[in-house]
Order: C-alpha cells, then structure tokens, then sequence
C-alpha cells in the first residue's frame, strides 16, 4: 500500500477559515513543538484557490521563521492533499518524527 498523508497520526487539528487565524495556529503548533511528539498537525483549510494559497503560505513561513528565531530544528516535511469534497488539508511533522513512525 502506497503512503498517503492522512495515515500520519493527528496531535492536533486546526480549521482555518482566513489567514489570521493561520498566523496563530503556527504560534501554537510552535508552542506545543514539534520534536518528541508522536505525530503531527493537521491544518484545514476552505479549497478557496487564493484563500486556501495564502493559508498555506502562512503557515509554513510563520514556522519556518519562528522555528529559526528560536534555534529549533526546522527539518519539517508538511503535504497538502484534498481532506473533503470542501476542504484542503496540510499535515506537518518533524522530519524525525516521521522517520521513526516507519511509514
């Protein structure tokens, strides 16, 4: 069976409808850290095409940054996959994290 994102078990899911709450979801996602967990992030997001673009350009750019501003690891791999029939959803993990899930 080939690997497909949504098999990556789930710390926490955020449903973002505009861009500030994108902003404070990573805040959070960096607060709970992304080392030693057992999983990782689930963000959902309207399949709006401009919308759903500067949703997932947030989030991935306020870690990278916020990651690098505190000296943490910023080995993430994140995919971004259609969740529903009206939603896109990006699942974040540490590059560590993953490779010890073995999937």
């Amino acid at each position: 069976m080939e690997f497909h994102p949504s098999q990556i078990p789930i710390i926490k899911t955020y449903e973002i409808k505009d861009v500030k709450a994108a902003s404070e979801s990573a805040l959070d996602m960096i607060k709970i850290g992304f080392e030693g967990q057992k999983g990782g992030f689930k963000v959902i997001m309207p399949k709006e095409e401009k919308l759903a673009k500067r949703i997932g350009f947030t989030v991935t750019t306020e870690l990278n940054f916020m990651l690098r501003k505190n000296n943490q690891e910023r080995n993430l791999r994140y995919w971004t996959y259609h969740h529903d029939e009206k939603d896109y959803a990006i699942v974040l993990i540490s590059g560590n994290v993953f490779d010890s899930l073995g999937l």
